[in-house]
């Protein structure tokens, strides 16, 4: 499937990882060859993982209203509102119910669900916390971002394993095109926790799928070009096409990366989100080109592909072309086509 964009931009983006808020940090690491990653504490398992240790969402968030949320909410509340800022987008200045979100999200609320289950399996309904409850389902990042914003437009959150952000930014692209919201918040956001890890280990995955996983949020502020121009915005890159294949099937993985890869030239710079790095048809056909793999310097994990979307971003000159690839083992994979805008300054 192929999809084109004739007029949706982005005007705003924020990040927050291991390297720390904002996307100057994740830069100077891949400038210099170094990553974020610090070890897994010894009780839990070996190896690195992309802990955001340094994030305080008393930062971003008055304290009362940070105790509310689980780590997956606070980590979107913070970057929805660095990334509102970056667009030059304040409270009250535009109608609310044409501004919405749509984020993806792996394992938001994975640590209070496990809270809440152990409190009720230990001591029946009265062990349940109520307190815990609102935030024990992957869409409480969205709406506990749309609530703290006053965002009153469309808002959806998807779980597609690693292509969760991109299977999000489409729907976010596809608000815009139907006229059903001028501006959408998207990306992705995730936490991690040593029971992930845990679960990560009793299933085999910590020297496969979940080696080096990590935490954190990436968003992107997309706009009709048309809205964007009249409030003047500044126009930070432009959504050419996206295209997406289900599944490259078995004796066929040359037509679906034909279809992904074809007939768009050479990208100035590629980015790498989910497993795409390991996808051998993929390696084949960008050999060469520069490539970010933000996965390798702050960690990766079902959501963390808008960290790498306003990474290719903050690369990308005026008038040049980047390229996101995105994949699941299983499938879906996802080419995103995007034009630089004027010129960025994390």
């Amino acid at each position: 499937m192929t999809i084109p964009m004739h007029d949706i931009v982005i005007t705003g983006f924020s990040t927050i990882t291991a390297a720390g808020a904002g996307l100057e940090p994740i830069l100077e690491l891949i400038r210099s060859g170094r990553d974020a990653l610090t070890p897994v504490p010894a009780e839990h398992g070996s190896g690195r993982w992309g802990k955001a240790l340094g994030f305080k969402a008393t930062d971003h968030i008055p304290p009362l209203k940070t105790r509310k949320l689980d780590r997956c909410s606070q980590f979107a509340v913070a970057a929805t509102g660095l990334a509102l800022k970056d667009a030059g987008i304040t409270r009250d200045t535009l109608p609310a119910e044409r501004i919405g979100i749509a984020l993806g999200c792996g394992f938001g609320g994975v640590a209070n669900s496990a809270e809440f289950l152990t409190g009720y399996f230990a001591d029946g309904a009265d062990g349940a916390s109520p307190m815990l409850f609102p935030n024990t389902v992957s869409n409480a990042s969205a709406s506990n971002a749309s609530i703290e914003y006053g965002l009153k437009g469309p808002n959806v959150t998807q779980v597609q394993r690693f292509c969760s952000t991109e299977s999000a930014l489409m729907m976010a692209c596809r608000f815009i095109a139907e006229g059903r919201a001028d501006i959408m918040v998207t990306g992705g956001v995730d936490d991690l926790t040593p029971l992930m890890l845990s679960g990560f280990a009793a299933t085999g995955q910590l020297r496969r799928y979940a080696e080096h996983f990590g935490e954190g949020c990436g968003l992107l502020v997309l706009e009709s070009a048309e809205h964007a121009a009249k409030r003047g915005a500044t126009v930070k890159g432009r959504i050419d096409d996206i295209r997406t294949v289900g599944l490259l099937l078995p004796g066929r993985e040359p037509e679906g990366i034909d279809h992904l890869l074809g007939g768009c030239g050479i990208p100035d710079v590629i980015s790498l989100s989910g497993t795409a790095r390991v996808v051998p048809e993929f390696e084949e056909r960008i050999h060469g080109i520069p490539s970010l793999d933000t996965g390798c310097v702050t960690g990766h994990s079902l959501a963390m592909g808008g960290v790498a979307m306003a990474v290719l971003l903050a690369s990308l000159l005026p008038g040049q072309f980047g390229l996101h690839l995105a994949a699941s083992p299983e499938g879906p994979y996802f080419a995103i086509r995007f034009s630089g805008g004027a010129s960025v300054q994390p």
